[in-house]
């Protein structure tokens, strides 16, 4: 009897353990799966809890009872009841649950009537997606991601070797200027055969496999990754995330994992200060902007009444929100931007939100959502509007008006030209005395003219300087002593010095006739 029980604990315990030894081994598949079985049991704990209120009292008065034909035949009304409870709070839940996590992701945010801080103008990130293959020259691999680095105002592309079994190939670092003719760029080659692990990658080159290999239960998301060059030896950065909560399930940052693109060494990181790009993820930091609907109760919640969305028409169509942009301060520092619409139909501009694109630590990043006064009108009424007070510079031919952003205060920055040449930008302080107040300037930001421009504004001086200018009176010139003129206007050294070229003259010719 002994032996036939230790037999079937056997039978039983070796395929568990050895499940249990493949489980843990695969630790990528189970982070995987315990990352969404972790959201989905968020969203089911809640009815099942409900359910279990009417069904387990039931239970035990039906074992109670003995469990006989008559407590049996009773089964279907509790089972019913249950039923209709569990659906009405999984209904119930799947909305207020939604709403308690935004707030959950509302603990770090400020809304402040503070103006925006200065921020420096870049080249559009569609430019720099657009000069990037151009400058890869032989690489024969396929651009997976392109990223703007605020803090060294570079913009970094990272491509993929072509196969099923292959990893990176190439990192490119360029810098597109606003102004000016500077085109410097890095390139920095992979290791093919020793590094030869991507994201999305087949078996063991796959980049997130190695991740979860070192450390469990974090995550990241693909588009949060890209490409730096050390030298020539490229690293790519991944920013990480994990999970906390228990019924309302949100994400955190968890430093990052930089993967050398020459050695193939992985190394997973808290300490982002040396890290020469962003370390917070941009994917997160858009959670986090979404969550200022929740910025009311939940009623105001439900029905769209509070809180803003991004701007999502115009020229910053594909590209809408999270632009990440270099501070002007000494203090220097970078921040993921976003221009913000109030929900429902209204489309003006009316606050920015900015959350930084470094920051230590587990918890989540601060976000400031500046309300702005004066307002400015939506980016597709701006972009028609250029395009009526500077028709002579825009648009033709490939000639259009990019990125519409933010860059302090109340002001924002279009920029116009094409993909591989940037030649003018528009900048406007708001709407001013009820119209938009705008003024053209060269790539560089030299003044060329306004269409409106604020007084006081240091463009409205500067044209009033200009005026000035040209009002002065020019100035007399003495008139020369060689040129036949009108006396009167000849000072008396003048005179004199007439009068001696002319006793001169008269003598070499008297001179001369005598010979």
């Amino acid at each position: 009897m002994g032996r036939a029980l230790t037999g079937r604990a056997l039978r039983i315990a070796i395929p568990v353990l050895l499940a249990a030894a493949a489980l843990w081994y695969a630790s990528y598949a189970t982070t995987v799966a315990a990352w969404e079985l972790r959201k989905l049991f968020s969203w089911l704990a809640a009815p099942l809890a409900a359910a279990g209120v009417v069904v387990l009292p039931w239970l035990a008065v039906r074992r109670l009872r003995g469990g006989g034909a008559a407590a049996g035949g009773g089964a279907a009304a509790p089972g019913c009841v249950a039923a209709v409870l569990g659906l009405g709070v999984a209904a119930g839940w799947l909305v207020y649950g939604a709403y308690l996590q935004d707030r959950a992701y509302m603990d770090d945010v400020r809304i402040v009537s503070e103006p925006l801080p200065e921020l420096a103008a870049r080249s559009p990130y569609l430019v720099g997606r657009a000069q990037a293959a151009p400058h890869l020259g032989d690489v024969t691999g396929e651009i997976f991601d392109v990223t703007y680095l605020p803090d060294a105002d570079r913009f970094s592309t990272l491509v993929e070797r072509r196969g099923w079994l292959s990893g990176y190939e190439v990192g490119l670092v360029q810098d597109i200027p606003l102004g000016g003719n500077g085109r410097d760029q890095t390139r920095c080659s992979f290791d093919v055969e020793t590094a030869d692990a991507r994201i999305g990658g087949w078996f063991h080159h796959n980049l997130g496999r190695k991740i979860s290999a070192q450390r469990r239960w974090v995550r990241f998301e693909a588009s949060d990754a890209y490409v730096t060059c050390s030298g020539d030896t490229p690293v790519v950065v991944v920013p990480l995330k994990r999970q906390t909560g228990f019924l309302v399930v949100t994400e955190r940052p968890a430093g990052v994992a930089l993967y050398d693109g020459r050695t193939g060494r992985l190394t997973i990181t808290a300490d982002t200060t040396a890290v020469p790009g962003p370390s917070y993820p941009l994917s997160l930091a858009s959670r986090q902007r979404e969550a200022t609907a929740a910025v009311g109760s939940f009623t105001d919640w439900f029905f769209e009444r509070s809180g803003w969305d991004a701007s999502e028409d115009g020229a910053n169509k594909g590209n809408e929100s999270e632009f990440a942009l270099r501070y002007r301060a000494a203090a220097g520092g970078s921040a993921y931007v976003t221009p913000l619409t109030p929900q429902g139909e209204a489309s003006s501009v009316v606050a920015v939100s900015t959350v930084p694109t470094r920051h230590q630590g587990g918890g989540l990043a601060p976000m400031t959502v500046h309300r702005l006064s004066p307002t400015w009108s939506s980016p597709e009424a701006l972009v028609e509007l250029i395009k009526a007070e500077y028709r002579d510079v825009c648009c033709y031919n490939e000639d259009r008006v990019f990125e519409v952003v933010p860059t302090g205060g109340s002001t924002w920055t279009a920029t116009l030209g094409s993909e591989q040449n940037i030649r003018y930008r528009v900048e406007g302080r708001g709407q001013v005395a009820g119209r938009e107040a705008t003024c053209l300037k060269t790539a560089d930001g030299a003044l060329v003219r306004c269409a409106y421009a604020v007084p006081g504004s240091p463009e409205e001086q500067e044209l009033a300087r200009r005026e000035r200018e040209k009002q002065k009176p020019k100035e007399e010139t003495p008139p020369n002593p060689g040129e036949v003129g009108d006396l009167a206007g000849y000072t008396p050294e003048q005179l004199a010095e007439l009068q001696r070229r002319l006793s001169e003259e008269v003598v070499r010719r008297l001179g001369k006739g005598r010979e």
